[in-house]
């Protein structure tokens, strides 16, 4: 997959309208800037391989830059496709992460909104603001940010450009870091109240408007059974806002450790609407035995949920047709889980992806799509903009708390560490919030700080 990884960068290289571009992009890391101060960053260096690096520090590039001293970031389920090297156009040396925030340490000469010495978060995505898709607060699909051609050639449109996920989606040095730049700053930070500490206002970046995104893209309805597919942060925050939407019957589809994590933190006067299923103890594929799908009908009444949210991602196989298919690189993603999903609904019921998907599939089971009439939904990347002020307004309130899903408080120097450790899902990891040398005390309910 590197091999390929550096022959898509030079044919990217070749076929981009760099003069389309509104920002900067290919700035994965700032060693071509002229900068003596040096920060503790978490680089790819190849495939399955990251380490904790002194690097440059970011310099204002751009008058809409801000730059951010970062205070918390984390590790995402989606940072392990980068590490695993399924993600095409990374190059060595950049930087990772697209969850972060941190207290402002310089602005541009353009910023308006954003103040030096103030508290934000950052979205994932690096919107324009002023586009077809931002105007309707569909930040993710933002048309200025991203003029990568591979993207335009397999998707048929590209996405906006976002922190510290290849080249792929522009470029963009990431998060995990001590600092990082901010491209348009007054369009992609979020001011965090002085009531809310980092470690709640560090997921309005990502994980908690994707599972939001996912509920209510997918269409939950009021006495919904739902089965969620993948138990880790976001199929676990996708569960309490189903709860939130009216579902009847959630049912979590995964294994140990993350089955009992998310019992343990289950709301207790909803335990009657919980339902685990440990797809290790059962089989798949063709077979008279009791399946993924199987066991699905029978919780729901011989028809199947009305909704299922896939919540894991096309990385991995279970079979060996679809292990040696992407091996040989006849697909980048397995339709096992999809196939799941689509069989396992009721007739017209209703599948979202919100799991990362590379590229392409076989195998998909279209005839039951098509001959029962099962939705099947693309969720997108969530667009963090749409939702983001709506979800602190519910941390404010109490309605919301982030916190549940944090398992592990760890230090920015160990951070290469716990990417390999949350990969093994040691000691029940399942959501960790990342210190650095600026991060304020540690609120109430956080972790303990643990080192590696």
């Amino acid at each position: 997959m590197t091999s390929v990884s550096q022959a898509a960068n030079a044919v990217e290289d070749l076929a981009r309208d760099k003069n389309s571009a509104i920002i900067a992009q290919d700035v994965s890391n700032y060693s071509e800037q002229d900068c003596s101060e040096t920060m503790k960053a978490l680089c790819w260096m190849g495939k399955n391989s990251v380490k904790v690096l002194d690097v440059p520090r970011p310099k204002i590039l751009e008058p809409d830059d801000v730059i951010l001293k970062v205070t918390g970031n984390t590790v995402c389920g989606s940072d392990l496709h980068l590490l695993h090297g399924n993600v095409i156009q990374l190059k060595k040396g950049d930087i990772l992460g697209h969850e972060f925030c941190g207290i402002v340490d310089e602005v541009g000469s353009a910023v308006r909104r954003v103040q030096k010495g103030k508290r934000y978060v950052a979205s994932f995505q690096i919107a324009c603001g002023d586009c077809f898709y931002c105007k309707q607060k569909l930040s993710s699909q933002c048309e200025k940010t991203n003029t990568n051609a591979t993207q335009r050639a397999m998707y048929g449109g590209q996405t906006a450009g976002m922190f510290g996920y290849s080249h792929f989606t522009g470029g963009f040095a990431g998060g995990q870091a001590e600092y990082v730049r901010v491209p348009l700053g007054d369009v992609n930070l979020l001011e965090i109240p002085d009531d809310i500490p980092d470690e709640k206002a560090l997921y309005l970046s990502d994980v908690l408007a994707t599972s939001y995104h996912a509920v209510h893209d997918t269409a939950v309805h009021p006495g919904d059974q739902v089965a969620i597919f993948g138990a880790g942060p976001i199929g676990q925050m996708a569960g309490l806002f189903t709860i939130k939407a009216g579902a009847a019957k959630i049912i979590f589809i995964d294994t140990e450790p993350r089955l009992s994590f998310v019992k343990e933190r289950w709301p207790k006067e909803h335990a009657s609407k919980l339902e685990l299923v440990d797809f290790k103890k059962l089989s798949f594929g063709v077979t008279n035995k009791e399946t993924v799908v199987s066991k699905l009908k029978e919780l729901c009444g011989g028809r199947g949920p009305d909704a299922a949210i896939e919540c894991a991602a096309g990385e991995y196989a279970k079979g060996w047709v679809h292990w040696l298919e992407m091996m040989l690189g006849a697909e980048t993603d397995t339709s096992e889980i999809l196939n799941e999903m689509i069989e396992s609904v009721r007739s017209f019921g209703r599948c979202g992806i919100t799991g990362i998907y590379v590229g392409y599939t076989n195998h998909l089971n279209i005839g039951s799509l098509m001959e029962r009439g099962v939705r099947l939904i693309g969720n997108g990347q969530a667009p963090v903009h749409k939702y983001w002020e709506d979800l602190l307004q519910q941390i404010q309130k109490g309605d919301l708390d982030p916190l549940q899903m944090l398992s592990h408080r760890v230090h920015m120097e160990d951070l290469d560490k716990v990417y390999y450790a949350f990969e093994k899902r040691e000691d029940g990891m399942q959501k960790v919030f990342v210190e650095t040398k600026f991060s304020l005390p540690a609120c109430a309910d956080s972790p303990p700080l643990t080192r590696y």
